[in-house]
């Protein structure tokens, strides 16, 4: 019988310019979803694939962390990006 692997995703936001960017990470994979919604509150999401340095990445670039439910509220449209 094979073991089933739970997975904490770890998430992250910036604000940039008006845009906002929120990133799901799986912290065993480094594989992920990149949410952004730009100041028309246009929604883009993108699959991701990471390095083991993903983490060192988005704390240079400024990212702080942010919770399952803001980043699933955006991805399933139910949150508008005019913040």
């Amino acid at each position: 019988m094979a073991k089933s692997q739970n997975i904490v995703h770890q998430y992250f936001k910036k604000q940039l310019e008006g845009i906002q960017i929120l990133v799901k990470v799986n912290p065993i994979l480094y594989t992920g979803t990149e949410i952004t919604i730009d100041t028309e509150g246009k929604v883009e999401v993108q699959e991701m694939e990471f390095d083991e340095e993903i983490f060192d990445d988005l704390n240079v670039d400024g990212f702080e962390k942010c919770s399952p439910l803001e980043f699933n509220l955006y991805l399933s449209g139910l949150a508008n990006g005019n913040n």
